[in-house]
């Protein structure tokens, strides 16, 4: 609790630092607070009724890993300087069936977590728009 209470203070003082960052990594403030809301949101995917079938199986040492990877992943994504070292979206994804309905689904969860962690709308757009070009990665036409 007392984490995710540092992890909101830090995203709810960026709207007054905002004017002095440089990059969306340190408006979101930086690693602790991205690795913070990277475990909320991996709790929360693995736990929902429809996405948590993509979880089923993993062990606890898979489940760490998975959320380094994301948070190495999303870290990077939004200009901080680590190195994502996992494997590409389409291989990550492949054979997984993931549809439309779910890629919506994650991203309403999200949004949800970002809202939790009061992090402000503006940022919460930018974050969305480089996680968009993913979706023809990780969503899979249905062949029969």
């Amino acid at each position: 609790m007392k984490k995710l209470l540092l992890a909101a203070a830090i995203f709810t003082s960026i709207g007054l630092a905002s004017a002095n960052a440089k990059t969306l990594y340190q408006e979101l403030g930086g690693y602790d607070a991205i690795s913070a809301v990277t475990k909320t949101l991996a709790t929360k995917l693995v736990q929902d009724p429809k996405l948590g079938v993509y979880f089923k199986g993993l062990n606890t040492h898979h489940k760490e890993v998975l959320i380094n990877n994301l948070t190495d992943f999303l870290c990077n994504a939004t200009g901080g300087p680590c190195i994502y070292s996992g494997e590409n979206m389409q291989e990550a994804h492949a054979g997984l069936g993931i549809t439309d309905s779910d890629w919506n689904r994650f991203v309403k969860i999200t949004e949800s977590v970002l809202n939790e962690y009061r992090v402000p709308p503006r940022l919460q757009k930018e974050l969305l728009e480089r996680l968009v070009p993913l979706k023809p990665l990780i969503v899979q036409k249905q062949s029969y």
